[in-house]
């Protein structure tokens, strides 16, 4: 690792999940040391002049998943799992604010499809007085769901052979909405189907599908 002048390199700390940049810091070796040692985030602060963890007065620690360098090894990529925003302002992420106009949002957004889930979980957990498709649909139950998934994959299935590409994709976006629907409805996680595709790659499809029948 190649330290500057004061022994310090940046670090910037990403969620490990949604890819999205929460915070950028400096870390000097006992820093990185900790942060190793621990599985928690811990940096040098410049301003202060010592060593400091993230999340020690808020409770907002950043779970160490995986420590990388990049290829002139002098800055360090923290890959996290946030307990709540990253910065201080309370904010998920520390860069809310786009240039030129300086207008504020809750930070970069996640990918796609975990937005897609957050919304759906907010429609899952929201009062029962507040109305949307997606909990009309949780509320009526699997039968209903499964119904829905059944009509789309349908109406997918006659759009590929030879539909308009503006139809596939549409018919391709609401079966992957409905799709999360139903795994809402099981209190399954989508980031549990992206682990099992993770765990796929590097294995022949017909031995993994073989490996299912044992």
């Amino acid at each position: 690792m190649k330290l500057d002048a004061q022994g310090l390199v940046p670090a910037v700390a990403q969620d490990a999940e949604t890819g999205v940049v929460l915070m950028v810091a400096w870390m000097n070796e006992e820093a990185l040391e900790k942060t190793l040692a621990t599985n928690e985030a811990h940096f040098f602060s410049r301003s202060r002049g010592k060593l400091w963890k993230k999340g020690e007065t808020s409770g907002h620690v950043l779970a160490v998943v995986e420590v990388r360098i990049d290829c002139d090894e002098d800055t360090i990529l923290l890959r996290c799992r946030p307990a709540g925003p990253a910065c201080h302002t309370g904010k998920a992420s520390c860069f809310y604010r786009v240039l030129p106009e300086m207008k504020e949002d809750d930070g970069p957004p996640p990918p796609v499809l975990d937005r897609l889930w957050r919304t759906i979980e907010a429609r899952r957990a929201a009062s029962t007085a507040e109305t949307s498709y997606t909990r009309s649909l949780l509320e009526a139950g699997m039968p209903k769901i499964l119904a829905k998934l059944a009509e789309e994959h349908g109406e997918l299935a006659a759009e590929l052979p030879s539909g308009p590409d503006d139809a596939v994709i549409h018919e391709s976006a609401d079966l992957l909405y409905h799709l999360f629907v139903a795994l809402a409805a099981r209190g399954l996680p989508p980031a549990r189907v992206y682990a099992e595709l993770e765990r796929r790659f590097g294995t022949s499809g017909h031995e993994e599908k073989a490996s299912r029948k044992t």
